[in-house]
């Protein structure tokens, strides 16, 4: 199927149009479906994305200012996802020793189980883009970076 089909539209203005729109519909499509695979862990996109960067530092600290800087959506509140993780279990919160007004975050013993589990399932996440090869996902890579660069 096709852009045209899925949203029932037959003509766009150009092509640049076209490509944006499919941009848009595909960041929803796969948006779906990863929502989907983490509602098994009882996680959401941003609750993962926290959960990524915080084990990307492990078993440094960061801070929340710091998950800020590097989430996929910038607009999420950082600080109430980790309120939510840290309730769950997965996050460790403590203020920073070198810096009273920052807060030092890490996965608790229990997170990292959960992103253990969950980077042995990263082929299922890969799955999402199976129908590219490897080259035409680098391309792809290529273009995205491109787009915003």
């Amino acid at each position: 199927m096709g852009l045209e089909q899925d949203i029932r539209q037959e003509n766009f203005r150009n092509d640049f149009q076209k490509a944006t729109i499919n941009l848009l519909f595909t960041h929803n499509w796969l948006e779906k479906k990863l929502a989907e695979f983490f509602k098994q862990f009882d996680l959401t996109l941003q609750q993962y994305n926290v959960m990524r960067i915080v084990k990307g530092q492990f078993p440094n600290p960061i801070s929340t200012a710091g998950l800020r800087d590097r989430m996929l959506d910038q607009m999420s509140d950082a600080s109430r996802i980790v309120d939510r993780l840290k309730s769950k279990g997965l996050l460790v919160r403590k203020v920073c020793a070198r810096d009273k007004r920052l807060v030092d975050i890490t996965l608790s013993p229990h997170g990292l189980e959960v992103m253990e589990q969950l980077d042995a399932t990263v082929e299922h996440l890969d799955s999402f883009l199976q129908r590219l090869s490897d080259s035409e996902a680098q391309q792809l890579n290529h273009l995205l970076d491109k787009i915003r660069g």
